[in-house]
């Protein structure tokens, strides 16, 4: 699960020149129900993409979900970065802050305090696949930074870093909240080189790392006793229909959660509580599932320090720091640019 800082509130006045949209957002709604027919006539597993978990409510629910007790990631992260986002800053000589999974709470702003206080806050850009979460975050950061140039781009982190531009130097890129957990780790590789495309030599990737632990902290992370996380689990069915003209019924679904010690993954799934017959019009698809039957709707990927390593080779990022918090819940992982 991802999602970075906190929902930002509205009411800032807009600069709609400061948002532009990559190529593959004026698709996405012809991508979306590629993506979800492709996903749902899968076997032996059907799967539905996470990315599609994030309309408004979902994005509610996940906030939720960061605040209840059982859920470590991001009070743990943020107090990392609490403690070492200024060094990052020094190390890295960062004069733009590029974000991807746009935020404008309290972590990014670690790390735009400590350029201001550098006196090397030069701009700041967002990659965000919600456009007006993105809206929010461009205006607020705008209001709040003005001696930042700040853009926003409409896009998919998969597909449109080229987006962000080429760095001129002191860029530090964030990926925060253990996002990179919801790649599949063979899709690794890939995005790391694609991501060091972005960076010229010396720049800095901050990536936030959720780390193999005891699988029953992830279990009660992943099945917390408010049922909070069963919900948003379940509104991704609810973005479905109101995109694809669906006409799912949530209730007709469990939320199941486990974890893969071999993979060393968490998986979150959609179990059928009884036989469902379901159309999804934009997608051309008519569903029809056994009860019992599942659809896997999030991989969340733990990594220990050489697994995560063994990721980047040939990507031309190494890595520089490995931040931890003392009980080695989560790391913040600073990469360089080679």
């Amino acid at each position: 699960m991802h999602m970075n800082g906190v929902r930002p509130p509205g009411g800032r006045r807009r600069d709609p020149r400061a948002i532009v949209r990559a190529a593959s957002s004026d698709r996405a709604l012809e991508t979306m129900a590629a993506e979800v027919r492709a996903g749902l006539l899968r076997r032996p597993l059907r799967e539905l993409p996470c990315k599609y978990f994030y309309d408004e409510r979902g994005s509610a629910l996940f906030e939720r979900i960061t605040e209840l007790p059982e859920y470590y990631p991001t009070r743990t992260e943020t107090q990392i970065l609490a403690a070492h986002a200024a060094d990052i800053v020094e190390a890295v000589a960062a004069r733009e802050l590029a974000e991807l999974g746009s935020g404008s709470g309290r972590k990014i702003r670690f790390f735009l305090d400590a350029m201001r206080r550098r006196s090397r806050l030069e701009s700041v850009v967002l990659l965000e696949i919600a456009e007006a979460y993105l809206h929010e975050s461009v205006a607020q950061l705008q209001a709040d930074y003005p001696e930042a140039r700040v853009r926003g781009v409409v896009g998919d982190f998969v597909h449109d870093l080229p987006a962000l531009g080429r760095s001129g130097g002191g860029r530090l890129l964030l990926f925060l909240a253990g996002t990179v957990g919801n790649l599949h780790p063979d899709a690794l590789p890939a995005f790391f080189g694609r991501a060091a495309c972005t960076l010229a030599p010396g720049d800095g990737f901050l990536v936030g790392v959720d780390l193999v632990k005891d699988p029953a902290r992830l279990h009660a992370a992943y099945n917390d006793a408010a049922g909070v996380t069963a919900e948003f689990n379940r509104n991704i069915l609810r973005v479905l229909n109101a995109r694809l003209s669906g006409d799912l019924r949530p209730a007709d679904f469990e939320h199941v959660a486990f974890y893969d010690p071999e993979r060393q993954w968490i998986e979150m799934r959609l179990r059928a509580r009884r036989p469902v017959r379901a159309w999804l019009r934009l997608a051309g698809l008519e569903l029809r599932l056994s009860a019992g039957e599942e659809i896997r709707t999030e991989l969340s990927c733990k990594y220990t320090r050489e697994t995560f390593e063994r990721r980047l080779a040939g990507s031309g990022l190494v890595i520089e720091r490995w931040l931890t918090d003392p009980e080695r819940l989560f790391a913040c992982v600073l990469l360089r640019r080679t």
